[in-house]
């Protein structure tokens, strides 16, 4: 499992996440047979970070649906 969003994002980061119908594998790569998810958080100072994290898989559907969690917004 990977780890929980909110004990790894800034508390004032807005996330930059760009959905893409047509491009089911979007904020995913692979490397080396491991799943990696990325995308850009925009800080309250207005600078931004790029986040990469191993989604920890080698299966495609695992790494999709750890994706859509991680990338879900938090509930508040």
């Amino acid at each position: 499992m990977i780890n929980t969003h909110e004990a790894n994002r800034q508390p004032s980061a807005k996330l930059s996440i760009r959905v893409s119908e047509a491009n089911r594998l979007h904020h995913l790569w692979n490397n080396n047979g491991t799943w990696w998810l990325h995308y850009t958080e925009h800080l309250a100072d207005f600078t931004k970070r790029r986040v990469r994290r191993s989604l920890r898989t080698h299966d495609l559907e695992l790494a999709l649906r750890r994706r859509d969690e991680w990338l879900q917004p938090a509930a508040g």
